[in-house]
């Protein structure tokens, strides 16, 4: 396989979403909006710039927020978005409930809805009752 092979990926459904919006009005697939993308990310990412280093300064807590430029904070700004979003995807809200004594209920594979005890039993729940 060649270095430029297109590699089966998982992508977040809302990124999903978004791309195949502005794919439409680009002209462009929800994967080529997606490549374009991540290619102007990457090229904004690896930039060492005095303002890159500014906005990573004000992300690792150095540098007051209030210091960037409008520019500067649009970066900042879609790096803790990116941050937040990646957060909300790995975490495991059951767990972190369990953990603190609290039931839970969700729905399965199936689409039954069923009780989680903080235990780590489970009973699915009735319908009808």
């Amino acid at each position: 396989m060649s270095d430029t092979a297109d590699r089966v990926t998982r992508i977040a459904s809302d990124l999903m979403d978004s791309a195949a919006a502005e794919g439409a009005r680009q002209s462009r697939s929800a994967k080529q909006q997606l490549d374009h993308w991540a290619r102007v990310g990457r090229a904004v990412s690896s930039q060492h710039s005095v303002a890159r280093r500014k906005v990573e300064a004000a992300l690792a807590g150095h540098l007051r927020v209030g210091e960037l430029t409008v520019e500067e904070g649009v970066a900042f700004n879609a790096e803790i978005s990116a941050a937040i979003q990646e957060g909300l995807a790995s975490a495991d809200y059951g767990a972190v409930l369990a953990a603190r004594g609290i039931t839970t209920v969700a729905l399965d594979d199936d689409g039954e809805i069923v009780q989680y005890q903080p235990d780590g039993s489970a009973m699915r729940l009735d319908r009808g009752a």
